[in-house]
């Protein structure tokens, strides 16, 4: 038996063994993928605030007889079945890949081993761990071959803890080195890991500055309502001299267009469409905000090695040194083959390039590669102990220099030497007898240097972080020809000030360990950046873990995959691009329209309170402010939704909107009111066609500024916006004009005179949004373009 090894092999349960548990109910089931089931997403999207505000409205206003007045009740299903149509199928994209995406254990059984789903394995089955692999249930090691186990996540303990036969093992820690089979002691909801799956991949819209921002806003509108309502029934009733059904009517007018319906409504199929989006380009999001994180990175830090380059490696030659042969190096290399149950990547293309051992030695000690120190080894009966690891870790003077020249070309260069030591010896390996540079190639993936060359564009920064040797970074970044600057040891990095230094200034970095990245990662979160992560390797899970967004690729480890927030299924790097752009147009376009929606609620609300203050009857009945908002406001913000954009999300979203939002709303609302005041003593209120001639002029006014405030939101103009714009004033043109529009929505332009004056009226509101729109510019130094740039990023399509 190996020293610091306990292998006893243990036979795995039989078919019947199986079967019995599942009929008990002793199998790993975990909770929904993506949290909620159906009947939880149709509660939450029928049962909301927006609806029971609507909800009530449309009861009072259909007790008074008036069916066409309560039209805007239908935003009620509108609302209910958009968003529950777009989070289904957001669930159901996120669940087809999140099978593709999560761990597969392999689990040993009588018939033999074999990978299975995470939910497949059942009490007491025994689960191989080979490093890289997350540990998927609770349980108990009865085999370790020099297993190390990374409890960090669970416990914040960075060292990774060796495990023997007894210990015990919990899910969300990974294995990190050596191997070993552990018996699952708790299964399903008992087991950790169905803490972690529930939290890992809930579909949710989690606290963020955009959602807290919307809800700020709401809560606002809700306190407000009560008092508006309250004021503007009284007025009518005791002061306006209208019946109480009028009075309803108009207080219902009133109200209405103070609640924002759509904005919910658009911030959810947003992020839901941008699920979908993503998911068509087989990029799982593991968490619906992540959507929001996209948004805002200005820092993707990239691991060289299977995101720049591609996973496998070619052994390219075999150098032998200090007068050894090849033929010596050869078969050395051969036996550090056999001896190894689980060689990693580097073991694998030595494998392709040597032939296999015809008498394979006998190992006594083994010491699995870790990125901490870069070098593994094992010992022999009768043959000494032999290392494979950095040539600059293992030796030193000339050889080294070489080693440099070499991975200066961008090639992987690894020392393989007799160590004096036992490689599990305090101390190990000590002084290394050099035998041959063996020397690796990996291609750099063709589409490496257009993704990065897509971010230098986009002002986000690139940090190539590898644990290679930093020459051979920087040969792979110069091919690329994007990332420039001299690469830096990390070694030389021994203190977190000058971590924190070389990371705000250097791109390339070499021999990074583990807690290293992290603190990178660290550093520029610090220092004000929005990080983005990415990486596939068992070195890579806590600098993961802890981004803004920690990005990893499918073919990686399953400890990556747990902890990344997304997932590149297909494993293209040049997917990233995408996923920053869809992150951005989904914010970028929440806050556009969002500008429309808080234009809405404040002139709603002003015009409620000028009616109350001067005491008159409100102008409008509720077919007229919800027709207002079809073409103002409704379509054209769907529409603007889905638009491209590629603009970095900034902090500020409330302050941002309110900026436009405010004024506008104040402007729409003033016009309105004078239009109101000035034709309201030529009309005969008393009469029906008199209230609509009235009502025709100052929705006139209203419109015609409120279209404008829309065709300043959707700056920077193209066709289709322009087209967008003069589609909205046509629509509101044939409702006005045609006799059966007028007729069905209580509407009468005949009254030229009126109808002048609130054209006249609204135009000016449309020029002094117009000014605050430039004056908004000029005062917070916000780039303003009116026409869109004609190149276009091919990824924004």
């Amino acid at each position: 038996m190996l020293s610091g090894v306990s292998v006893t092999v243990q036979r795995g349960l039989t078919p019947e063994e199986v079967a019995q548990r599942v009929a008990a109910g002793q199998v790993n089931a975990l909770p929904p993928r993506s949290g909620r089931t159906v009947g939880e997403i149709v509660r939450a999207n029928v049962f909301t605030r927006i609806n029971a505000i609507l909800g009530v409205l449309l009861v009072i206003v259909l007790a008074t007889g008036s069916w066409i007045n309560g039209a805007f009740g239908l935003l009620i299903i509108a609302n209910s079945a958009i968003g529950i149509i777009g989070e289904l199928r957001a669930k159901r994209t996120l669940d087809n890949l999140a099978v593709l995406g999560e761990a597969h254990p392999l689990v040993r059984r009588a018939d033999g081993e074999h990978r299975v789903a995470r939910d497949e394995v059942v009490l007491d089955d025994l689960i191989v761990l080979t490093p890289g692999d997350q540990v998927v249930v609770d349980g108990e090691v009865v085999e370790a071959d020099y297993l190390e186990v990374d409890e960090s996540l669970l416990t914040g303990e960075s060292d990774p803890e060796p495990k023997g036969a007894g210990d015990a093992v919990m899910s969300g820690s990974f294995a990190v080195s050596g191997s070993g089979t552990y018996r699952a002691t708790k299964v399903g909801a008992d087991a950790y890991a169905a803490q972690l799956a529930d939290e890992a991949s809930r579909f949710t819209l989690v606290r963020s500055e955009l959602r807290a921002g919307i809800d700020r806003i709401l809560r606002f509108i809700t306190w407000l309502l009560i008092p508006v309502g309250l004021a503007t029934i009284v007025v009518q009733l005791m002061y306006a001299g209208v019946d109480w059904r009028q009075a309803v009517l108009r207080m219902a007018a009133a109200l209405v267009p103070m609640v924002p319906e759509g904005l919910i409504l658009l911030t959810s199929t947003a992020f839901a469409l941008g699920v979908i989006r993503l998911g068509r380009r087989q990029c799982l999001v593991q968490e619906l905000p992540a959507i929001e994180g996209l948004a805002r990175v200005d820092v993707v830090c990239a691991d060289k090695t299977g995101t720049l380059t591609e996973n496998g490696m070619r052994c390219r030659s075999i150098d032998p040194v200090g007068g050894h042969d090849a033929g010596e190096a050869a078969e050395v290399l051969a036996q550090l083959v056999a001896a190894d149950p689980h060689p990693n990547a580097s073991m694998q293309a030595i494998a392709e390039s040597v032939p296999a051992a015809a008498r394979p030695w006998t190992p006594t000690a083994r010491a699995p590669f870790t990125s901490a120190k870069k070098w593994s080894g094992i010992s022999f009966a009768d043959a000494g102990s032999w290392v494979l690891g950095a040539p600059e870790v293992l030796a030193s003077g000339q050889l080294v220099a070489e080693a440099e020249e070499i991975a200066a070309q961008g090639l992987r260069v690894l020392l393989v030497g007799r160590a004096e030591l036992p490689v599990d010896a305090d101390g190990a390996p000590g002084a290394v007898e050099p035998l041959a540079l063996v020397v690796l190639e990996q291609r750099v993936r063709p589409d490496a240097a257009g993704t990065l060359e897509y971010f230098a564009d986009q002002g986000v920064q690139v940090k190539v972080i590898s644990g290679d040797n930093a020459r051979s970074v920087g040969a792979v970044t110069r091919e690329l020809g994007v990332v420039t600057g001299d690469p830096v040891d990390a070694r030389t990095l021994d203190t977190p000030e000058k971590l924190a230094d070389a990371v705000g200034t250097a791109s390339v970095f070499g021999r990074v360990t583990p807690q290293q990245k992290r603190g990178m990662v660290h550093a520029l979160q610090a220092d004000g950046h929005t990080v983005a992560m990415t990486g596939d390797g068992v070195n890579d899970v806590l600098a993961l873990k802890d981004a803004d967004l920690g990005v990893a690729m499918g073919s990686g480890s399953s400890a990556t995959r747990a902890v990344a927030k997304v997932v590149l299924l297909d494993d293209r790097f040049a997917t990233l691009p995408h996923v920053v752009a869809e992150g951005r147009r989904v914010i970028g376009n929440i806050e556009r329209v969002a500008n429309l929606f808080l234009t809405k609620t404040v002139y709603s609300a002003l015009l409620a309170l000028l009616v109350v203050l001067w005491r008159v009857q409100f102008p409008f009945q509720p077919i007229h402010v919800t027709i207002t908002g079809w073409f103002t406001i409704g379509i054209p913000a769907f529409l603007l939704s889905l638009a491209p954009n590629h603009e970095r999300a900034r902090p500020g979203f409330v302050a941002r909107v309110m900026r436009l939002g405010l004024p506008s709303g104040v402007i729409i609302a003033a016009v309105t009111f004078v239009t109101y005041l000035l034709v309201r003593p030529a009309s005969g209120l008393d009469s029906e066609a008199g209230r609509e001639q009235v009502a025709a002029a100052c929705l006139a006014a209203l419109i015609v500024a409120a279209t404008w405030v829309l065709a300043v939101v959707a700056r920077p103009y193209e066709w289709w916006r322009i087209a967008l714009v003069a589609a909205s004033f046509g629509a509101y043109a044939f409702i006005f004009l045609h006799p059966l529009t007028q007729d069905l929505f209580h509407l009468d332009s005949s009254n030229t005179l009126m109808m002048v004056t609130g054209l006249a009226v609204g135009g000016v509101g449309a020029v002094l949004v117009e000014l605050v729109w430039w004056i908004r510019g000029w005062v917070f130094g916000e780039k303003h373009r009116f026409w869109k740039s004609p190149e276009l990023d091919p990824r924004e399509a």
